[in-house]
């Protein structure tokens, strides 16, 4: 689907500066529009266009823009100055999952952006209709849930809470399309949208396999890897069901989803990883174990791979099959 807005035409803003601010950052350049990007975070400063310059020279190399970072980075300004965002028609905001911390960088925002901006947070957790009681316009407040690394995925939810304006999140969904999205709208906010619900629940049976005994951390990954990583990239689950015949899916669920876990408890497995300062390939302690190397390298590889894997999911877009029939049409 292409979109009917011109990204040029769009001023945008993201505050947060953080790995994922860095790359959605990059995907708004990489689409034409003129973005400021604010570091609430001091230190953000120092990494930021380091991060960004390197999306973008890999995203050159990888086919996906034509043009060098220094190109894209003419419609850059990074700042720590709120005021530079006065022009900007979007802005997302995208710091920690914190309440307290995203009031406060609202407040900044909203002091300086015109009543009919859009504003939006980058939240994978916190309701939508929570966060929009503490702006000034809640009907303008909507929340944008993408996926790192968000300049080659094509995964976005755009989420309405309850005294959001639908139409605002239609608008939304008709841009993001520039962005390279293949973007659902939820009209009706709940938390952990879409995504994350489906996949905490398959986190929390993750972590209870291993705590009951059942299977290694290795064990779960690998059959995570061999099954669903095998066709999730084509279809979800409600297709899979009809691929794979949904009366099947019938006959088992009445059996084992009473056997699945439901606690309401953060599993022991993590609980004891984050309490011991575990933070995964960041410091090297996680599920796993990590020399300063490997964990190098798993994130070269996670770069590598979603350039891949992003190459391999362009082939098969949502509506492949529909294409497939048009031109079987014509050619007939």
């Amino acid at each position: 689907m292409q979109s009917t807005i011109n990204s040029k035409e769009v001023p945008a803003a993201v505050a947060g500066l953080g790995l994922m601010g860095c790359s959605i950052t990059t995907c708004l350049l990489m689409a034409g529009h003129k973005v400021i990007a604010v570091a609430p975070v001091e230190i953000d400063l120092l990494h930021a266009e380091k991060r960004i310059h390197a999306h973008l020279l890999r995203s050159q190399q990888e086919g996906l823009i034509n043009h060098p970072p220094e190109y894209y980075f003419k419609n850059l300004l990074i700042t720590q100055d709120y005021e530079a965002l006065k022009d900007c028609m979007l802005v997302i905001e995208c710091t920690l999952e914190s309440m307290e911390i995203k009031k406060s960088v609202f407040q900044k925002i909203e002091a300086v952006i015109s009543s009919d901006a859009i504003l939006t947070s980058n939240t994978s957790a916190i309701p939508i209709s929570d966060l929009q009681k503490h702006t000034q316009y809640p009907h303008r407040f909507l929340g944008l849930h993408w996926a790192e690394p968000s300049h080659t995925t094509r995964f976005l939810e755009i989420i309405c809470g309850e005294l959001s304006d639908v139409k605002k999140g239609e608008w939304l969904y008709d841009l993001s399309h520039n962005w390279g999205k293949e973007p659902t709208l939820v009209r009706k906010d709940i938390r952990g949208f879409i995504t994350n619900r489906l996949m905490y629940a398959m986190y929390r049976e993750a972590c209870s396999l291993v705590e009951n005994g059942y299977a290694t951390v290795e064990d779960v990954d690998r059959a995570c890897r061999n099954n669903a990583g095998y066709w999730m990239t084509l279809v979800g689950v409600f297709r899979w069901m009809d691929l794979t015949g949904v009366a099947a899916y019938h006959t088992v669920m009445k059996d084992l989803l009473p056997t699945l876990c439901n606690s309401p408890e953060i599993p022991k497995l993590i609980d004891d990883i984050v309490k011991a300062g575990g933070k995964g390939v960041a410091n090297e302690k996680g599920f796993y174990d990590y020399t300063p190397e490997e964990a190098k390298l798993w994130e070269e590889t996670f770069t590598e791979f979603s350039y891949e894997i992003r190459r391999l999911a362009l082939k098969y877009p949502a509506d492949v099959v529909k294409k497939k029939m048009l031109q079987k049409s014509s050619d007939e």
